[in-house]
């Protein structure tokens, strides 16, 4: 038989592996690799899309000399082994996941740790992209890949049962049901990964690793009490990389979907937290239209995660199954949601990454059903075909039957006798299907509540980083252009503008303007006046036309004037200069967003206009934009003067109230160094850090809520 791995096409290299293992949720897979851990040798090294420290790898095991916690684990590891380096990548994550992460992770993993365990952000990747890939290898002997971070939210046992004390977070926080997929191999297929992770290392920080000796004193650090599901098979190994800088562009992962999904006969079988990709829904659009095509088989989530994945990629999944059910004449699609038994049926998150065809080939890595895990995250996924071996098309059907076993709640071999019985993967599971912990039907009839506002695609979720020029001729209607020779006044004045700036900046006294000391002893002047007010609200607002930060400003206005007077001031100004940025945007803004926005995303605005108030506050509490920019642009969209104002007002203030407060006691303590001085700017830096925990609790808690009535299912 022909082999579907192409070197060079779908994936990156052909390995061969000595032992492979498939791990099924993430207490297999944490137990598994903290016993690897402790016996690496000389290397140890760790991609992420994220790493939380304090994760516990084993809950209530019987007790040995290692720590539970990973950055424990580590130290411990690393400080036992004078020839031991560990180094451990992550991804630099975007701002919208901050409440989701750990706080301070150099901290908890570089500077509290011994030497030679290193610690590193990566943030080499294109706008809007992310590093998704999770792979660990030790000693370039054994390596794990697949859809499980060391992280938070994702230990769980095959059992998913609802009420698990032991499912809770390093806060003590209990979460959903988690199921995942890794995989762990052996040999030239473990060095192989072992080679990407020191590229991106390299890439990430511009320092070479060296590749660890050959030799070993104690044999491999293959984890104990693991039984190898496969022996001496060649592992392909597929990636996506993003065109950045002078590295080219990968796609091996989206063309080995493409083309297993194409040579699929009998059944496809999918896990996945997501299904967007416009590619994937086109190739099994083609297989459902077939007379004798394969069955296809999707295992999702309800829900995909929080509130922004709930009314971005559920709504794009969404229109992938309506497109999908509308074209499946011959009836071969079915689309299930596991659930775990209990009075209300909780679903159970699906966050694997799994594809297997025809018990011929599988396929276990990080990447999504998504376009940007097809073209714009880096990925990295592990397959392995059986070819003429029936062995090792067993050992696949084997591990599709204990997946299909755990959702269903009955054993491996009860699947395997329907699927016998039924000559159908879709009519066995239907004969499977019983109440309690089960599989669910996936409903895609009833549209989700925003479906007709949400941009499509390339825009939520797109394939590769969108150049600005190409956004803009994406959304313009043709008939809505510019002609060209406006187009070129405009561009002209673009390009003068910025020039005119930079000349004043560098030939006048305005670059004076932007630094805090000159800030300082202006607003002096200004406050032996009479006028200071309004003189202080003149430099407001001529500072939120020229766009200087806010916070530049508020520092100033409290240094100068106090801390009460300067709070008012700092609050009257700040909220003054708002609507005069509001106004600009009004006035000049609102036909350019109309023009380049069109229809749909005017709905868009006007969506988020019906909690208009609501939205400014959360932009103000959280900043996501410069200032002057927030202001503009809720100027030139649908947001009403009245809720702009209540919101900016209600958000200005835990702010400006927290720079005043803190800057007034670090005066004193500057004035008055006493312990008791200390002591006082202490508890107040305590009670600002209990403030934000409490505003990123209430935030949580409302995601929780709103997970709860989701995550229930009739």
């Amino acid at each position: 038989m022909i082999s579907l791995f192409k070197p060079g096409n779908n994936c990156w290299r052909l390995e061969q592996a000595t032992r492979a293992a498939f791990l099924i949720d993430g207490a297999a897979y944490f137990k598994a690799f903290r016993s690897a851990v402790e016996q690496a040798e000389h290397s140890i090294l760790i991609l992420g899309w994220d790493i939380n420290s304090q994760l516990r790898l084993v809950r209530n095991e019987p007790s040995d000399s290692l720590p539970e916690t990973l950055a424990d684990l580590l130290n411990t590891v690393v400080s036992r082994r004078r020839r031991l380096q560990a180094h451990v990548l992550c991804w630099d994550f975007a701002m919208i996941y901050a409440l989701e992460r750990e706080w301070l992770p150099i901290y908890q993993l570089n500077w509290r740790t011994h030497h030679r365990l290193h610690f590193e952000m990566d943030d080499q990747h294109p706008v809007g992209a992310s590093h998704h890939q999770k792979v660990v290898v030790i000693d370039d002997t054994v390596a794990f890949a697949g859809g499980l971070d060391l992280s938070k939210w994702r230990w769980d046992t095959p059992e998913h049962r609802p009420d698990d004390e032991r499912r809770i977070d390093s806060e003590g926080n209990p979460y959903p049901p988690f199921h995942d997929v890794q995989m762990v191999v052996e040999g030239p297929a473990a060095a192989a990964l072992g080679d990407l992770a020191r590229e991106r290392w390299y890439r990430a920080t511009g320092r070479r690793l060296s590749p660890p000796p050959a030799s070993s004193t104690h044999g491999t650090p293959w984890p104990r009490k693991v039984a190898p599901n496969l022996e001496n098979i060649s592992i392909a190994i597929a990636r996506t990389e993003p065109k950045f800088k002078n590295y080219p562009e990968i796609r091996e992962v989206e063309r080995l979907y493409l083309d297993t999904i194409a040579a699929a006969q009998r059944f496809i079988y999918i896990e996945n937290q997501y299904l967007s990709a416009c590619k994937i829904k086109e190739a099994l659009a083609a297989r459902l239209q077939e007379p004798k095509g394969p069955e296809v088989i999707l295992i999702l989530p309800l829900k995909t995660g929080g509130w922004l994945e709930q009314n971005t990629m559920d709504i794009l999944r969404w229109r992938v199954l309506e497109a999908l059910v509308n074209i499946d004449k011959y009836d071969r699609l079915r689309v299930y949601c596991p659930v775990t038994s209990g009075i209300n049926n909780q679903c159970i998150m699906v966050h694997a990454k799994v594809l297997i065809v025809d018990d011929m080939l599988v396929r276990i890595g990080s990447s999504n059903l998504s376009n940007r895990s097809l073209g714009l995250d880096t990925e990295c996924d592990l397959a392995l075909e059986a070819g003429d071996n029936y062995s090792i098309a067993a050992t696949i059907a084997e591990f599709r039957n204990r997946l299909l076993g755990e959702h269903l709640n009955v054993e491996p071999q009860q699947v395997a006798q329907a699927t016998i019985q039924q000559d159908s993967l879709i009519k066995a599971i239907e004969k499977l299907r019983g109440p309690g912990r089960t599989l669910n039907v996936f409903e895609a009839h009833t549209p989700p509540k925003g479906h007709d506002w949400l941009p499509d695609a390339r825009f939520i979720d797109p394939e590769c980083s969108i150049d600005p020029d190409q956004f803009a001729n994406q959304i313009i209607p043709p008939e809505q252009r510019q002609p060209a020779s406006r187009q070129l006044i405009f561009r002209a004045l673009m390009l003068i503008i910025p020039l005119a700036l930079a000349a004043a900046w560098r030939w006048t006294p305005l670059g004076e303007w932007l630094d805090l000391q000159t800030a300082v002893s202006i607003i002096k002047e200004l406050k032996e006046s009479p006028e200071a007010p309004l003189l202080l609200l003149g430099v407001y607002l001529l500072a939120s036309l020229i766009a200087i930060p806010l916070t530049l400003l508020i520092v100033a206005t409290v240094l100068i004037f106090g801390s009460l007077t300067g709070f008012a001031y700092a609050l009257i100004s700040a909220t003054l200069s708002a609507l005069l940025t509001y106004g600009v945007g009004r006035l000049f803004g609102r036909r350019t967003v109309r023009r380049l926005a069109g229809k749909r995303l005017n709905r868009l605005s006007r969506r988020l206009a019906q909690q208009g108030t609501l939205t400014m506050l959360a932009v103000r509490l959280i900043p996501i934009a410069p200032f002057t920019v927030v202001n503009m642009v809720a100027g030139a969209s649908h947001i009403r003067f009245r809720d702009f104002i209540i919101g900016t007002v209600l958000g200005l203030i835990p702010g400006i109230l927290g720079i005043a407060l803190f800057i007034d006691r670090v005066v004193a303590t500057i004035r008055d160094p006493t312990p008791l001085s200390f002591a006082i700017l202490g508890v107040l830096l305590m009670l600002l850090g209990l403030s934000l925990l409490g505003v990123r609790w209430w935030l949580r808690k409302q995601d929780a809520t709103n997970n709860d009535k989701t995550l229930k299912t009739s």
